[in-house]
């Protein structure tokens, strides 16, 4: 057993964790990071970037379909699944090795095993056989979340996998039955409905993304037919049976029991902070089943103590990890920083794609804020028509004035894109007049962002409001 001092322990090297550790020693602080599984967490592994690259090949199928309209007939010959896994993992694998150069690069040391508190600043480091006990006067828990299960029968069976399971599935299904239609739920929904599976999938709540407006959940599943995906909401599963060769989920809507039948089921019901096994019970560390409670500098009741990422219980978001990061090791540093979620943008890898930032229409309302709502066609651009994306539109909420950005939705390919200009303009206090004065290059879709400004001025020029 060795024991070891550094300035900075963090446990967890995911979004989060491997920007802190970065960050932190490119300022000149000595850095330890212990991972448990591997480089790059739930997101770069088992998460964002492998259902994004499998997402890229389904879009190639897609496209196939829609050439016809330009005059180009393609037939696919054939899908290798299987390749397009292995795509998939090897991009994974190029970040992962990406983030281990440049934690050797930056002099962090790197500790592939298990941690467990000691006490509020000794950590226990297991490596096979090895055994650290670390001292750090700052310590960042960024151990993310896990998936989180529901209490019925029959999800031990053979062929119900929650999201890192399907993802290691080689062998398109026929039929693809998906518990929840949350963003893991239905993103990964599109993506098989895209490949030809049949989707079924089965919301417990009265519709889909429940975050996002309901016009927008709404126009959402139009989409979800045209793509083999049929939503069934109010639908809540009691149990799945084995019948020879296949699945039957059954499942009480408007208590009435019914059941359909499937080859996989996906059980997509959400994440749970991931506090178990990390000692707490050791520390005076505020934490629940619900996360570690932290302030806006990420610093939870214990001083030089930090949480960041899913394991707070807040957004659950890479991004929001990745910037956590940054404002726990400010405040280490004596930087001033805090950690603000009025402007975070969030992307569903749907189709077409749903991008939002502030908040919606249900949240405005419980808030009891007057508001106003435009909303931007996709029609009225040349770029969106070109890309076949007519139906798509930006819609924003505003102040009764009109004068201040509230909250928006953009819905249509690009959204991805389009949220990030409208983010920099949120953030930033633009005004609608400051977007008016910017020349966007044409043809782009970004060019919808400056009809949005003049359609806040209440003289957008190529729609009618």
């Amino acid at each position: 057993m060795e024991t070891n001092q550094t300035d900075l322990l963090i446990i967890g090297a995911g979004p989060g964790g491997y920007v802190a550790a970065i960050y932190a020693a490119k300022q000149g602080l000595k850095v330890t990071l212990v991972e448990k599984q591997y480089l790059g967490g739930t997101c770069l592994n088992v998460g964002c970037i492998p259902t994004k690259a499998l997402l890229r090949g389904a879009h190639f199928v897609k496209t196939a379909e829609e050439a016809i309209d330009y005059g180009v007939s393609m037939q696919i010959q054939s899908l290798d699944y299987s390749k397009m896994i292995d795509k998939k993992d090897s991009i994974a694998k190029g970040l992962v090795e990406g983030i281990a150069y440049l934690m050797e690069k930056n002099g962090v040391t790197t500790l592939m095993g298990s941690a467990t508190f000691l006490s509020n600043h000794e950590v226990e480091v297991k490596q096979g056989d090895l055994i650290q006990i670390i001292k750090a006067k700052h310590i960042i828990i960024a151990t993310g979340s896990k998936t989180k299960h529901l209490n019925i029968p029959g999800l031990n069976l053979p062929g119900v996998v929650d999201s890192t399971g399907l993802l290691e599935n080689r062998v398109l299904p026929k039929r693809l039955a998906v518990i929840g239609g949350g963003i893991i739920g239905m993103e990964f929904a599109f993506l098989y409905g895209m490949l030809g599976v049949e989707v079924n999938v089965l919301e417990f709540l009265p519709r889909i993304l429940p975050l996002v407006d309901k016009d927008v959940s709404t126009r959402l599943i139009r989409y979800a037919k045209q793509n083999h995906v049929t939503i069934t909401n109010n639908a809540g599963v009691v149990a799945i049976q084995s019948i020879g060769n296949e699945l039957q989920i059954n499942y009480l809507q408007n208590n009435v029991t019914k059941s359909i039948v499937c080859d996989m089921v996906l059980e997509a019901v959400g994440r749970v902070p991931n506090v178990e096994g990390l000692g707490l019970e050791n520390t005076s560390i505020a934490h629940s089943s619900k996360g570690i409670a932290v302030d806006e500098q990420m610093t939870s009741n214990v001083e030089g103590i930090y949480a960041i990422g899913d394991v707070t219980g807040n957004i659950q978001l890479a991004h929001v990890a990745s910037h956590q990061a940054m404002v726990a090791i400010d405040h280490i540093l004596g930087k001033p920083s805090k950690m603000e979620y009025h402007n975070v943008p969030s992307v569903i890898f749907t189709s077409p794609e749903i991008a939002t930032i502030g908040p919606s229409e249900d949240d405005l309302a419980k808030a009891q804020v007057d508001y106003a709502v435009l909303k931007i066609p996709f029609s009225a651009n040349g770029k969106a028509l070109i890309q076949n994306q007519a139906a798509g539109f930006i819609k924003l909420l505003v102040t009764p004035d009109k004068q201040t950005l509230l909250g928006a939705t953009v819905f249509g390919d690009d959204a991805e894109q389009l949220i990030a200009t409208i983010t920099v303009m949120k953030q930033n206090n633009l005004s609608p007049l400051d977007i008016k004065h910017t020349v966007f290059a044409h043809p782009t879709t970004q060019e919808l962002i400056h009809e949005s400004a003049l359609s806040m001025l209440s003289y957008p020029i190529h729609f009618m409001n």
